[in-house]
Parts: C-alpha cells; sequence; structure tokens
C-alpha cells in the first residue's frame, strides 16, 4: 500500500487527530461528520463554493516571482499572494466553505475563535454576506494588539466577546467558543479557522484551503513547465495556511515540505510558539497532536509577536508531517521574522503579515540552489501589523 499523509478513515494522521470531546458536544460534532463530504461533493455546493471564491474573494491569487528576493538568495522564489485575497489572508476560502455547510445544516447563528483577528474578520464577513448572527471570541491581549481587526469585525455587524482567562490569547478564545457551542447546540455553527479541533475540522478546514495547491499546481505549468516545485514553505500557527499549500502535494516525496514556527524570543527562552521542538503528545480543543505542556500536563503558554502563530499545538495533519519526517519544520524568532518582513516590502513592495515574515526569514538559515523552485504561501497582509512594525522599528 501507497503510504499516504491524508487522514484515515477515523479521523487520524497517523497517531494524531481524533475527537476527544465531551458527551455535550457529541451530537454537534457528529452531525458535521456524518454530513460534511457529502455535502462539499453536492454540485450545488462546489458551484456556489467556486462562485464565491471568483467573483467575491477574488480568486486564483496570483503565483508571483520575486525577481528581486531571488537575486539576493540566489534561487528561484515564488510567492503565493493569498495577502491580495478580500479580506487580506487565507482565512477567507475556509470562512466561506463552512458558512454554505453551516447554511445545508440549517445553522443561523455563528461563532468563531479569532487571534491575530483575520480568522475573526473573515467570519464576520462572510456572516454579513449571508445574513446570520455572528459571535466573535478573542482573546483580551489580542484584541489590544488587533485593534483595526476588531473595529472591522465589529463594522461588520459581528459581536466580539474578549476571552478574560488564561493568557487571554488564542488559547482562551477556543475554549470560550466551545463553551458556547455547548450551550447553543441546535441553532450554532462553529467555524473553526485552523487545521485543529475535533474530526472533521482539520480535514474539513484542509479540503477547503487545498484551493491554494490546487492553483499553484496550474499556475507553475504554466511559468516554469512543471506542476512541482522543489519545496512549499508556510508558516505554521496551527497550521491552515501550510495545510493548503501543502495539500496536493502530501504524498509527493518528490516534493519537499517546509514548515516554519515561531521561536519568539528563543527556542528555549521560555517565550516561544516552537511546537514541533518543545511539543510532546497531549489533547487539546478536542484533537491528539503535539502540544507545548509541563510534565504535569499543564498546557505552558505559548508567546510571539505574532498574534497568529501563538497557539500552543499544532494541528494534528503537522503534528503528523513532523513526527513522520515528511516535513522540515523551522524555527524563527521574532527579531528574524521582523527583519524579514521589512526586507520584503523593501525588495519586492509588499508588506507581509508578520506571520508570513517567519515563512520568509528561512533564507538566513537554510540555503537553496541556484535552480530550485521555492514557493512561500505568503499568507495575509500587513496592514493588521502595521503598529507592531511601527513600534518594532521606530518608524
Amino acid at each position: 500500500m501507497k503510504k499516504t499523509y491524508n487522514i484515515n478513515k477515523k479521523g487520524y494522521y497517523g497517531e494524531f487527530g481524533g475527537a476527544y470531546i465531551p458527551e455535550m458536544l457529541y451530537p454537534n460534532v457528529e452531525e458535521l461528520r456524518q454530513n460534511y463530504l457529502k455535502i462539499m461533493a453536492e454540485p450545488s455546493f462546489k458551484e456556489e463554493f467556486d462562485h464565491l471564491l471568483k467573483d467575491y474573494v477574488g480568486r486564483p491569487s496570483p503565483l508571483y516571482f520575486a525577481k528581486r528576493l531571488s537575486e539576493k538568495y540566489n534561487t528561484k522564489i515564488y510567492l503565493k499572494r493569498e495577502d491580495l485575497n478580500h479580506t487580506g489572508a487565507h482565512k477567507v476560502n475556509n470562512t466561506i466553505g463552512q458558512i454554505l455547510m453551516a447554511q445545508r445544516l440549517g445553522k443561523t447563528r455563528i461563532i468563531a475563535e479569532t487571534g491575530a483577528g483575520q480568522h475573526g474578520v473573515a467570519t464576520a464577513t462572510v456572516c454579513a454576506l449571508m445574513g446570520l448572527k455572528c459571535i466573535v471570541y478573542m482573546g483580551e491581549i489580542d484584541i489590544a494588539r488587533q485593534a483595526p481587526n476588531v473595529a472591522r469585525m465589529k463594522m461588520l455587524g459581528a459581536e466580539v466577546r474578549p476571552a478574560l482567562s488564561g493568557s487571554r490569547t488564542l488559547k482562551d478564545a477556543t475554549n470560550e467558543a466551545i463553551r458556547d457551542w455547548i450551550n447553543n447546540p441546535v441553532d450554532t455553527h462553529y467555524i473553526i479557522g485552523s487545521v485543529v479541533g475535533p474530526h472533521p475540522y482539520p480535514d474539513m478546514v484542509a479540503r477547503f484551503q487545498a484551493i491554494v495547491s490546487e492553483e499553484i499546481q496550474w499556475q507553475l505549468k504554466d511559468k516554469e513547465g512543471t506542476t512541482k516545485p522543489d519545496y512549499v514553505i508556510a508558516c505554521v500557527g496551527g497550521g491552515s495556511n501550510a495545510a493548503g499549500a501543502f495539500y496536493h502535494y502530501l504524498d509527493d516525496t518528490d516534493v519537499k515540505l517546509i514548515a516554519v514556527e515561531a521561536a519568539g524570543k528563543g527556542i528555549h527562552s521560555g517565550e516561544s510558539a516552537a511546537t514541533s521542538v518543545l511539543g510532546k503528545e497531549g489533547i487539546i480543543h478536542g484533537s491528539k497532536t503535539l502540544l507545548m505542556q509541563t510534565n504535569d500536563g499543564q498546557i505552558t503558554e505559548p508567546y510571539s509577536i505574532s498574534a497568529g502563530l501563538d497557539y500552543p499545538g499544532v494541528g494534528p495533519m503537522h503534528a503528523h508531517l513532523y513526527t513522520s519526517g515528511r516535513a522540515e519544520f523551522i524555527s524563527i524568532t521574532d527579531d528574524e521574522a521582523m527583519t524579514a518582513g521589512l526586507e520584503l516590502s523593501q525588495l519586492e513592495g509588499i508588506i507581509p503579515a508578520i506571520e508570513t515574515s517567519h515563512s520568509l526569514a528561512i533564507f538566513n538559515q537554510k540555503k537553496f540552489k541556484e535552480n530550485d523552485i521555492v514557493v512561500i504561501n505568503l499568507s495575509g497582509r500587513g496592514d493588521k501589523d502595521l503598529q507592531n512594525y511601527i513600534d518594532y522599528f521606530k518608524l
């Protein structure tokens, strides 16, 4: 049998995944599990999804050859421009898919969690589009450092509820959203923003984001005469942009996959989010994965200058890609990421999200050959991070 890095019928990637949920959540998750593949296969669903991606999101997003960046690092660097999507990131690919799913399941109220705010904005956007009630949970600290996105969500008609417990960041926002879902099981759909959570979420989100690698294949064929790059690189917090960029290449070992994590102030500084290095097997938000935790199993608080990468775990797909050796994981510090973000801005005229800046920083850690085709998923634009850039560089 050919080895596969995709999910199996039980909802596991290797030993990671599954649905570890309280009994009260079982009906919600089971309803989704029984229906998601059937609904996604319906011609009317596919037609509406494709139509919205094209005319509302603005897909396909360009695959851009970064000439000056390529010259600097002496290799062929292509940027998959997810930053040019409506709402400014890859997140909207998934929220469009899930809002259509929610409608077909008869749900009238949408909840979501968000860290950097991009998923919250993308969820509020599709709820406004479809006329559905929207509540977004966001850590109090993230609300402060991502104020423009909070304003966007409110303008779009969403209610933003602060998570005041724990580290008051993404993990805690997710806890609050799960609590809400338990209390409102009948009319509510929880749009999870990454490839995390109980099965079927990691697979469903990966399938909606797979449009990214689907486009890379034909765009690269057009530009380089091959559907296969030598490397696909993406930043990983929970990991949805990486899952989308990797999806059509998962089982094609000719294509090397590199996941870039946030090392914060240094992997072993105590202020980091490098789950692959620091994580141990554990259960978070309904799935078994790699998780930063103390010896007695308490979740360690992650840290990153980027609000979208400070998650203490990683999606089960990525946990499997790491432990199986299919993907190489590289950790990048705050300083390295910020410098790389400024470099892209000044070499290519593109200001990236700080999350994406982590991916761009790997050229100082890893050397590529002159003829290597390196595709980086430029997952978001830097508008939301301007204040962070201003403060860091004293602009």
